[in-house]
């Protein structure tokens, strides 16, 4: 076991192609698979990039996923106790027992069944905001026009939040997931995002609907019924990754079948094979794209590194799905790759709790898009595209595309 602590490495941020990760991880990932990490706030922790470890630290309940002792690897937002503090609802934040009654609770609404039986409105809207396009004609933004709306007003039937106040959750999500914002900016976001949702949860409670927020506070489990909280906790979760990620994966998706033409000409010719392709493309693409945070409750050993109680570690979640010990030719976008264990939603009980929600928004709304503008194609120069260099998730901040 090595004893001695190797130098400190910065988080590697440098793209080459707007696809690929920072080529650094291929270097650390070969000589350096758990590096001696320096964080903003100035402690020191390890990032892993090998897919190995990446996921034997997800399933590992010797970390914790307690985000008020974790080093943030980009910067620090502080959290208060009641933000993240049991039974607030925050999934993400939370270990054991707590995490365990959430997601048991919530699971049953996100099973692949359920999801797949909203296949048909999905369509519907897809094809709604197709129709909208093709009336609006060449150039649009992908984003406003259909990448961002479609996911947004998915989730929020799904939830019961009027689509009406899009502009404004969608305005709080954008500045908290903004790295470059002053920290004063993105507390206000998340203040005026947790008093949206309290409210609205107080309204669920006068006025219930069929959504499920409703079908939360009405729940009344072996533990008992959540209070106003726990449901806001929830909705807020539920409401920014359920229209963030998606939409990024959609735009940033687009992008890359339309500078891999050959790649989309095999997917049009095989619009059978699009789960395969949606997997690869989150793979690939790993829009997540500084990784996940854990910290070692006790003196943890990783590939010959001893990790100590407190320690923040990093995983890498774009490294791990490039590690050419576990996917041939990492490095290249194959739609016709076999099914692989990528970790682009995680792993361990800390999985995306929607990901069948997202990959059914996705088989939808790629072929139509392609179907509808066979000659869909970019409207400036790839290099002009603005990317997402500044935000937690990865992507593009706007998409020019143009047809016909």
């Amino acid at each position: 076991m090595t004893t001695t602590q190797p130098a400190a490495v910065t988080l590697p941020t440098d793209r080459g192609c707007p696809f690929d990760p920072p080529q650094e991880y291929e270097r650390l990932r070969a000589q350096d698979p758990v590096a001696r990490l320096a964080f903003p706030d100035g402690k020191t922790g390890w990032l892993l990039t090998r897919h190995e470890d990446v996921r034997a630290l997800l399933a590992d309940d010797r970390f914790s996923s307690d985000r008020l002792r974790a080093s943030s690897p980009v910067r620090r937002i502080p959290l208060r106790p009641e933000d993240v503090g049991p039974r607030s609802g925050m999934l993400l934040s939370l270990d054991p027992p707590d995490h365990t009654h959430y997601r048991r609770m919530l699971t049953r609404y996100f099973t692949v069944r359920r999801m797949r039986a909203l296949a048909p409105r999905i369509e519907q809207i897809t094809a709604e905001h197709l129709d909208a396009m093709e009336r609006t004609g060449p150039p649009v933004d992908l984003v406003k026009a259909f990448s961002l709306p479609i996911p947004s007003l998915v989730i929020c039937e799904l939830l019961g939040v009027p689509y009406a106040d899009r502009e404004r959750f969608q305005h709080w999500t954008s500045t908290l997931l903004n790295l470059e914002v002053p920290e004063e900016t993105a507390l206000v976001a998340r203040d005026e995002l947790r008093d949206y949702m309290l409210g609205l949860v107080a309204d669920k409670r006068r006025h219930p609907d069929d959504a499920l927020l409703s079908t939360l506070i009405a729940d009344d489990g072996p533990e008992g019924r959540l209070n106003d909280q726990e449901v806001a906790g929830i909705g807020r979760l539920l409401l920014v990754a359920g229209h963030e990620t998606t939409a990024n994966m959609l735009a940033l998706g687009t992008f890359t079948l339309l500078t891999h033409p050959e790649q989309l000409r095999r997917l049009l010719e095989h619009p059978q094979d699009i789960d395969r392709a949606v997997e690869e493309l989150l793979r690939y693409l790993t829009i997540v794209q500084f990784g996940t945070v854990r910290v070692a409750r006790e003196d943890v050993e990783i590939a010959g590194r001893r990790i100590r109680a407190g320690e923040t570690v990093l995983a890498s979640l774009p490294a791990a799905n490039r590690d050419p010990e576990h996917f041939e030719r990492p490095g290249e976008l194959d739609l016709t790759r076999e099914p692989s264990q990528h970790v682009s939603f995680g792993h361990g009980i800390h999985q995306c709790l929607g990901q069948q929600l997202a990959r059914v928004e996705m088989s939808i709304a790629f072929p139509a898009l392609f179907e509808r503008f066979p000659t869909l194609r970019l409207a400036v120069p790839p290099e002009q595209v603005p990317m997402r260099d500044d935000m937690a998730i990865y992507g593009v901040h706007e998409l020019p595309l143009t047809w016909g």
